[in-house]
């Protein structure tokens, strides 16, 4: 992305001229350059509201369909009918981003996400107790969601000059994490307070948040002057084709299927818990092992300024993976319950850093009549490789024994990545 074709989608606000450099502890502290710009700012605040509003109906639809069914299988099925539309529609949705205007997608699409909230509270209301509603209405917000997500990461970098991107990225996916943490445990204080069916309607109104600041962007209208652009089977294919031809971007996909793929290990975390630190109790140490990574990545990114500024973005991606790797090795070589959480919490700052520097690659690198598609694919990734490593350190946690799993599948991936990057150079050369 040139800088002339940011300034021009901001009115001016996305400025490029150096700023002083940061000194004493703001060398440190977030990066917060990009909130300078009007447009990315309303949309930043508006991820502060929603990212929790969504977690209380991701604890909520579960906790239904397990009072409903008893049923911790039903619970994974649902899961597996919101993933099937949430892959398809993020894949199209890529190109349909590639080929409207991106604030108008947004907007229809949050609208969709916001009345399927309301129809997950109506349901509850109405006591309909009804497994195939939930998940039919699970499908349909992980379809619009699909939809959404590509075209949101895309517009970014029509907000924000490219090199501020990596500050950007920082910013939503501490904002994201924060969600991951403080979502689930409000949805536990609210529900025995004012019930399930509330949770559904809390989320549908923090959507109405996220419309407005969608309302108040700047139009986002693909680049260029050439014929309409289609959004078919063709174009996805496509957008595959662009990715296998440019080694980079295929890197950087490839980067985080070896660390989500092979190392992350929280199918693993209920065995852990009753097997090797069931001394501290099997519940707080079930809470402890799912609130490492998250937590880490939110320190991460409050300290982002360390690493935010940082030029050689595909070293950082290789040396963040590695360091995944290396971090989640030793929590499971870790007996000890408080020691494995310091591990995690290290692996959880190392995803945030491969986080903010992969989704930098992925916009710089990209031309932005291919940003839709690639944030499309960028979607299925991080949404599929967390449910592959589920079987696969399930599997594995089953024959060898959970910590042997665990600490097996981080040295895989540091065995993995610095192949990777041993073989294939433009990674390790990419910078801005």
């Amino acid at each position: 992305m040139n800088t002339s074709e940011s300034t021009t989608e901001t009115g001016g606000d996305a400025q490029t001229a150096d700023t002083p450099p940061r000194r004493g502890w703001r060398r440190w502290a977030m990066d917060t350059r990009p909130l300078r710009i009007p447009a990315y700012r309303r949309l930043w605040s508006s991820t502060i509201v929603t990212s929790v509003g969504s977690q209380l109906t991701a604890v909520a639809v579960p906790k239904q369909i397990y009072d409903i069914t008893h049923s911790s299988a039903w619970v994974g099925y649902a899961s597996l009918a919101g993933l099937v539309p949430m892959v398809v529609f993020a894949l199209w949705g890529g190109a349909v981003a590639d080929t409207v205007d991106r604030r108008k997608l947004l907007l229809v699409t949050n609208i969709g996400i916001a009345v399927t909230s309301l129809l997950f509270w109506a349901q509850a209301v109405g006591g309909l107790d009804s497994v195939v509603v939930l998940m039919v209405l699970l499908a349909l917000q992980q379809a619009f969601f699909g939809l959404n997500s590509p075209a949101r990461n895309a517009s970014i970098a029509r907000l924000v000059p490219a090199r501020e991107l990596p500050a950007a990225n920082a910013l939503s996916s501490t904002v994201m994490q924060t969600g991951l943490v403080a979502g689930p445990l409000l949805a536990g204080v609210l529900i025995p307070v004012i019930g399930l069916p509330e949770l559904y309607l809390i989320d549908a109104l923090a959507l109405c948040v996220t419309v407005w600041a969608v309302f108040r962007l700047p139009a986002l209208p693909p680049l260029g002057d050439g014929p309409a652009r289609r959004a078919g089977v063709r174009e996805i294919a496509e957008g595959f084709r662009y990715i296998s031809g440019h080694k980079v971007l295929l890197l950087s996909f490839l980067a985080d299927i070896v660390a989500m793929v092979f190392g992350m290990p929280r199918a693993l975390f209920p065995q852990l818990a009753a097997q090797t630190y069931h001394a501290w109790g099997e519940g707080l140490a079930l809470g402890v092992l799912f609130a490492g990574i998250p937590v880490g990545a939110v320190l991460g990114g409050l300290f982002s300024g360390v690493f935010s500024r940082a030029r050689r973005h595909g070293w950082m991606v290789i040396g963040a993976v590695v360091g995944w790797g290396v971090a989640i090795a030793g929590s499971g070589l870790s007996g000890n319950l408080w020691v494995a959480l310091v591990f995690l919490a290290a692996a959880g700052v190392a995803d945030m850093i491969s986080m903010v520097f992969r989704g930098a690659i992925l916009l710089s690198a990209a031309t932005d009549e291919m940003r839709g598609r690639m944030q499309g694919v960028f979607t299925v990734v991080v949404a599929g490789g967390p449910r592959l490593a589920d079987v696969l350190h399930g599997t594995a946690g089953s024959l060898f024994g959970p910590r042997a799993a665990v600490a097996g599948g981080g040295a895989l991936v540091v065995v993995l990545m610095l192949a990777l990057a041993a073989a294939v150079p433009a990674l390790r050369r990419y910078r801005i």
